[in-house]
């Protein structure tokens, strides 16, 4: 199917000029990738066919439809995650905060944090990202959600006093993010147990997603102990045999990409506190590994 460029008139079209905005708030929503970008099909399919003329604030309106159209497909994923394998995790998105066009993109939030808007209801996460991420109004929000204003506020509240209390504070300093991740290569690349355990925080725990497509710990993995030789096990078993791993920004935080030639095959992001790696996130399932691929291909 081709989107084009411009309008008839010549006016470049509102739906390609705001793409990158519906695609972050999308993703917010989602978690996912592919949901996401099937998302702005089906809103570019709702905006061929609006009354262009009828529409005040196109931007408005985009908006307002892929929030709900993300809330529809939200709330029939939940049912279907309930029989997911193993542990869910969302779709990491590659980024990179140093490329313009993808400016949006690369102050997407953090995996740590899609974990926890996955806590909320719905439309409590819808109101989050409208309101916390975007800076949309209390009103604003409430006409894209056809809800009343105070009715609104409520949810903004609840649904920011669920977060913040969820959301721990890390270590945020890029150096030292840089020098553990470099480290923490080196020791999986060598085998090193011990090098490994020592980068753990004490109270570590692991979570791998494979869909049930390829291995992964079905339950999450507490200790450094269990978690460093499950890491290792992985690395040393036959098919993995051929894959690298290098440093990138992952939902805009440093975390380690894995490759067999250019194809990614997992990513691992995690929190840092002052005791070391915490709250590792590895996603290796491959139908979710859509937004590690290089652009364009």
């Amino acid at each position: 199917m081709k989107i084009t460029q411009a309008q008839p008139g010549g006016s470049p079209d509102p739906y390609l000029e705001h793409r990158r905005l519906l695609f972050a708030t999308a993703y917010r929503m989602l978690g996912s990738v592919a949901d996401a970008e099937d998302v702005l099909q089906d809103a570019w399919l709702n905006w061929n066919a609006a009354d262009r003329s009828a529409v005040r604030n196109p931007r408005a309106y985009l908006v307002r439809t892929v929030t709900n159209l993300s809330l529809t497909r939200l709330t029939s994923a939940r049912a279907i995650r309930e029989q997911y394998v193993g542990p869910w995790l969302p779709e990491p998105l590659l980024t990179s905060p140093d490329a313009a066009e993808e400016t949006e993109l690369a102050d997407s939030v953090s995996t740590a944090m899609l974990v926890i808007l996955e806590t909320l209801t719905p439309v409590e996460r819808a109101v989050f990202v409208l309101r916390e991420v975007f800076g949309y109004s209390h009103a604003e929000i409430a006409d894209i959600l056809d809800r009343p204003e105070p009715t609104v506020r409520q949810i903004a509240h609840r649904a920011r006093n669920h977060v913040q209390s969820r959301r721990p504070r890390y270590d945020t300093d890029p150096d030292r993010r840089a020098r553990i991740t470099t480290q923490f290569i080196e020791a999986c690349a060598g085998g090193d147990l011990n090098a490994v355990m020592e980068l753990l925080a004490p109270d570590v725990t692991c979570w791998s997603d494979g869909g049930g497509k390829v291995t992964a710990a079905r339950r999450p993995l507490h200790g450094p102990d269990h978690v460093a030789r499950w890491i290792l096990g992985v690395l040393a078993k036959p098919q993995s045999a051929g894959v690298t791993f290098r440093q990138a920004l992952v939902n805009g935080e440093l975390g380690i990409l894995f490759t067999v030639g250019e194809m990614p095959v997992a990513a691992l992001t995690y929190d840092l506190s002052e005791d070391g790696i915490r709250n590792l996130r590895l996603q290796v399932n491959p139908e979710k590994l859509t937004g590690l691929r290089p652009s364009g291909e």
